[in-house]
């Protein structure tokens, strides 16, 4: 069995748009009639191509919805709704669902999905499709029933089985009754910590102190006796994580963590044996990001043909006039990181959203986006190295006109090579759009 992961109720679709088809040389459009399309997620297996994606109504309630191409990316079947219960989607742009793919001999890959779900509480929910993404039998949660408080931005792999790996962030113990340090009594049960920008006048609270009481679980879906899993505390609130197998069976995560003195920088953790133990875990890169606050902001791993894992992240360099950057490292055994490299963006003060790819010919391609004149843009630019081992950037690509808002991009590989999924339009009336690059 081939697995590849990336980057509903049974019967039940949806009354969503026909198949949308584009040239070869041009962007598909998925979308829902009625909603705005947002937080998309994709993968694929030779010309098997699924993105999963949020759509929602105004002053409606969002829900999960994938769309499958057959021919490579350039038509996509009708969008169909993956979660069990209407409106029950939660969703942001680091918490988009996550979905997989499996491969079966004879029949089209069977499609998994994790996606966030909110009801009376706060869920991490698995989906699995075995009929081509036509229908989405009943989810199940990773979670104990009950389980207090917020999780999400999770992310999610799968192995040789088949068998889905997730990881989330966790805040539970923000449910708990303690005061934090100084006085000040933690968020309630479920809520949400305020979006990047407003943190400032809570730097009382959302420090180290507070950042003790969340954490990294960690679960398999269906086969894991030990269940949900504490891996770690002290985990930034809402940056999303990232996490790839490696050959062999390993896993390797890659989150923001919060360090001593509100330093938010990116760690990381690896599994050998498939989830049943972890070693220490580890910092990528000394950055020093002193920030009271969460920037809503985090890293991206992919792993090439030999092994070796990439991650790109966003980070704030200091000094007197502080800029937001992108960098790049590497990992050969999911111990050490290399030295950091800065990736050429844009030029403007803060580049977000990265995210990378590694195609079939273990070519990297390295997707983000940021405001340029006003106009968020997303852009993909392509990573190799000379003979010395010195990283050299092929040219920038935008994947919008100037004055068209893009964003959270990603990039799947196809045979006829890299496909681009990402946000077209401003919120509330967006739509999203799959093309080559």
């Amino acid at each position: 069995m081939r697995v590849i992961a990336v980057i509903g109720i049974l019967g039940i679709s949806c009354l969503a748009s026909p198949a949308v088809s584009a040239r070869q040389d041009e962007a598909a459009t998925l979308s829902v009639p009625g909603r705005s399309s947002q937080t998309p997620w994709a993968v694929a297996l030779g010309d098997f191509v699924v993105v999963a994606f949020g759509a929602q109504a105004p002053q409606g309630t969002p829900d999960v919805f994938v769309a499958v191409s057959r021919d490579g990316g350039r038509r996509f079947a009708a969008p169909v709704r993956v979660n069990t219960t209407e409106g029950d989607a939660r969703l942001g742009g680091e918490l988009p669902p996550r979905v997989g793919l499996v491969e079966r001999s004879g029949a089209e890959p069977e499609i998994v999905v994790a996606y966030g779900a909110k009801t009376r509480g706060t869920e991490i929910r698995i989906a699995r499709s075995t009929d081509g993404g036509r229908t989405f039998p009943t989810s199940r949660a990773l979670q104990a029933p009950g389980a207090p408080g917020d999780r999400g931005w999770h992310a999610m792999a799968l192995d040789t089985r088949g068998q889905a790996h997730v990881m989330w962030l966790d805040h539970r113990g923000l449910a708990a009754p303690a005061p934090a340090p100084g006085g000040h009594h933690p968020e309630p049960a479920g809520h949400h910590p305020e979006p990047a920008g407003h943190h400032a006048a809570r730097q009382a609270i959302d420090g180290v102190a507070m950042a003790e009481r969340s954490g990294l679980y960690y679960a398999r879906d269906g086969s894991d006796p030990a269940g949900e899993r504490e891996l770690v505390k002290g985990v930034c609130y809402c940056c999303k994580v990232a996490l790839v197998t490696r050959p062999g069976g390993g896993l390797l995560a890659a989150w923001r963590h919060v360090y001593p003195g509100n330093i938010r920088d990116i760690a990381f953790i690896a599994s050998p044996d498939g989830g049943h133990s972890f070693g220490p875990p580890g910092r990528v890169s000394a950055d020093e990001w002193h920030l009271a606050g969460c920037p809503d902001d985090g890293p991206a791993l992919a792993v090439d043909g030999r092994g070796t894992a990439h991650i790109v992240w966003p980070t704030v360099l200091g000094g007197p006039a502080p800029e937001g950057a992108l960098f790049y490292a590497s990992s050969a055994d999911g111990r050490a990181f290399s030295g950091r490299t800065r990736i050429p963006t844009l030029g403007s003060p803060r580049p977000m959203h990265p995210q990378v790819m590694v195609d079939g010919a273990d070519r990297i391609h390295v997707a983000w986006d940021e405001v340029v004149n006003g106009v968020r843009q997303a852009a993909v630019r392509s990573l190799r190295f000379d003979e010395a081992g010195q990283a050299v950037f092929g040219g920038t690509r935008r994947l919008g006109t100037p004055d068209t808002h893009t964003s959270y991009p990603l990039l799947v590989s196809t045979p006829a090579g890299p496909l681009a999924v990402f946000v077209e339009g401003k919120a509330g009336a967006s739509v999203i759009r799959v093309r080559p690059i």
